[in-house]
């Protein structure tokens, strides 16, 4: 059995995939990589130990979008759209049931590198409600 913080994880990778979009893990991409893209980046697990006879758990997810083409905010919302898409259909993984609890999003101006970039960022919550 998976741990449900990295089966979440992995689950979400693999259907982003899918979407079409280049999804990174662990680190970022190297600088020449293509924009848009999307990275998979922080989760955290929260136990709750409340229960005798379940194991219950919040799991929070964050996942950024980039693109250095800041006219195309559209198209980072539409990224933005197609990933809390993915998300709200993962109600069961391989071992574990889920419920998203919430979604927070937002789109934001970075200018870490030369070339200005836009910058969305979505963090859900989910809920293991069980096995």
């Amino acid at each position: 059995m998976m741990d449900p913080q990295q089966e979440l994880f992995s689950a979400l990778l693999v259907e982003l995939k899918k979407l079409g979009y280049d999804v990174y893990d662990g680190a970022l991409p190297p600088k020449d990589t293509p924009y848009p893209f999307i990275y998979l980046a922080d989760n955290q697990i929260t136990d709750d130990f409340g229960y005798k006879t379940a194991i219950l758990a919040d799991v929070s997810q964050t996942i950024h979008v980039w693109h250095n083409n800041i006219r195309q905010r559209g198209t980072v919302s539409k990224m933005l759209l197609d990933i809390k898409r993915v998300a709200f259909k993962i109600t069961k993984t391989r071992s574990y049931k889920w419920n998203l609890n919430y979604s927070d999003q937002r789109i934001l101006n970075d200018d870490t590198t030369e070339t200005p970039l836009l910058h969305g960022v979505i963090d859900f919550s989910f809920k293991l409600t069980g096995f």
